[in-house]
């Protein structure tokens, strides 16, 4: 190989790369936008004990692992959320500011991990602090319809 054409070659290599690199970058960038829209989307139905809007976020064959709580299905966790919003205790969920990261997962959609706070309201009384805790939300895009499947609560 001439020197000029290895020159060329890696010259076109390096634009590639940065191309590519560019591209993955913006990616990355709208699918954690796309990401943190859904987790306020959601959390924001929980807050609001919006039962519907929190069971369309869900797929039907939805697992959510609890550390302390165990296993759970969709069933399962639409009537906690039904029986959450029903009694007098009020729970509120918040997002620790800085903490979300988002990664692709090929062809099926996006892992999401960060710290959320929970704060718990009894009639009467003042909001408090239950505490902040660790999550990992598995999110499948089918159609472009985001829905949560596996849900990792720990910490606690």
């Amino acid at each position: 190989m001439t020197p000029k054409i290895f020159l060329l070659a890696t010259a076109t290599s390096t634009l590639l790369s940065l191309t590519l690199s560019a591209q993955s970058t913006a990616e990355l960038q709208d699918l954690t936008k796309t990401i943190a829209s859904m987790d306020s989307t959601f959390f924001h139905a929980f807050n609001m004990c919006d039962v519907e809007t929190s069971k369309s976020l869900f797929t039907e064959d939805l697992e959510f692992y609890h550390d302390a709580g165990g296993l759970t299905n969709y069933t399962q966790n639409l009537n906690s959320i039904t029986r959450r919003c029903d009694g007098e205790t009020k729970v509120r969920r918040e997002l620790v500011e800085g903490s979300l990261e988002v990664f692709p997962i090929k062809d099926f959609g996006a892992i999401e991990i960060g710290r959320h706070r929970f704060y718990y309201t009894e009639k009467g009384k003042q909001e408090k602090l239950d505490g902040t805790f660790k999550f990992v939300h598995i999110w499948k895009n089918v159609k472009g319809s985001w829905k949560m499947c596996r849900v990792i609560s720990y910490d606690h």
